[in-house]
């Protein structure tokens, strides 16, 4: 990054650290050979309009072009015009530079990777989105400097990485749009009344927008030059908005976002060195196992 560390993060007293770590994670992350350096930040307030280059997929091609209508269904990375991706575009750069920025944080502390990253979207109070990265920069005492890794694995699950051969890329971010036009098909089986069946048209239109956004995740992780990528769960908005194409019809929108952490292998199974067995046991009251 060409900006500077930030004043807040320079100023830190020496000696001390923080972290949103659990004292679990802690010990996992000490148990792999690591020490956490601080909680590191970043963030991105973008002004992104919601129907940045959109238009209704029901509307067709100039009258006499020739060209036919466009899908019932589109999505922002298959269908260029018309369609969510400019908007889409602009959500994975704000991303980016939040997650860039919280980066360039960890390297100014020392560390060499950053655990436990949680991404949000919020509305700003004087207008747009803020992207918000945050997360505990951890360092291997004794390794010398190198680009930090970023990772949403939990302590434990990072420990548990590290020591079976395995070792985070990066973020790994799919996000895509899907927009359909409510033709006459899909409000009639969308009518109260219909009964219990399935209305085709939706199921159609979640479908192509998670495979998009898969198809995007696979694309980022081969950018970071990872083998695999583990995925901690995939988010999905649905809303419906007038159609701008047709009077008095709506068309349906789904935001689909896989957020997982792109992995490589640093050591070949079964020849890492051996280290400290990792024992993990929840306290949680509410995870008891059952008796038989």
């Amino acid at each position: 990054m060409s900006e500077g560390l930030p004043t807040v993060a320079g100023a830190r007293p020496g000696g001390t650290w923080g972290s949103a770590l659990t004292t679990a994670e802690f010990a996992a992350i000490r148990s792999a050979g690591f020490e956490p350096v601080g909680q590191v930040f970043g963030a991105a307030v973008y002004a992104a309009g919601s129907a940045l280059g959109y238009s209704c997929p029901a509307a067709r091609g100039s009258s006499g072009d020739g060209r036919p209508a466009r899908r019932a269904s589109q999505v922002s990375g298959r269908d260029g015009t018309g369609s969510f991706g400019p908007l889409v575009q602009a959500m994975y750069q704000a991303r980016h530079v939040a997650i860039d920025r919280m980066t360039a944080e960890c390297a100014g502390l020392g560390g060499h990777g950053v655990v436990g990253v949680r991404l949000s979207l919020g509305s700003f109070p004087l207008g747009g989105l803020e992207f918000k990265a945050i997360g505990t920069a951890i360092r291997a005492p004794g390794t010398g400097p190198r680009a930090p890794f970023t990772s949403d694995l939990s302590g434990q699950d990072f420990a548990k990485l590290i020591m079976t051969g395995w070792v985070p890329a990066g973020l790994a971010l799919g996000i895509s749009i899907g927009s359909r036009h409510d033709d006459r098909a899909t409000t009639r089986q969308a009518r109260w009344g219909s009964g219990n069946a399935e209305v085709a048209g939706w199921t159609e239109l979640v479908n192509e927008s998670r495979h998009d956004a898969r198809r995007q995740l696979e694309d980022d992780v081969r950018r970071l030059g990872a083998e695999g990528v583990v995925i901690a769960g995939m988010q999905m908005r649905v809303r419906e908005r007038d159609c701008p194409a047709v009077v008095g019809r709506r068309d349906h929108v789904v935001e689909a976002t896989l957020i997982g952490t792109a992995i490589a292998r640093f050591s070949r199974a079964g020849h890492h060195p051996a280290g400290p067995a990792l024992a993990v046991m929840s306290l949680d009251a509410q995870r008891r196992v059952r008796p038989a």
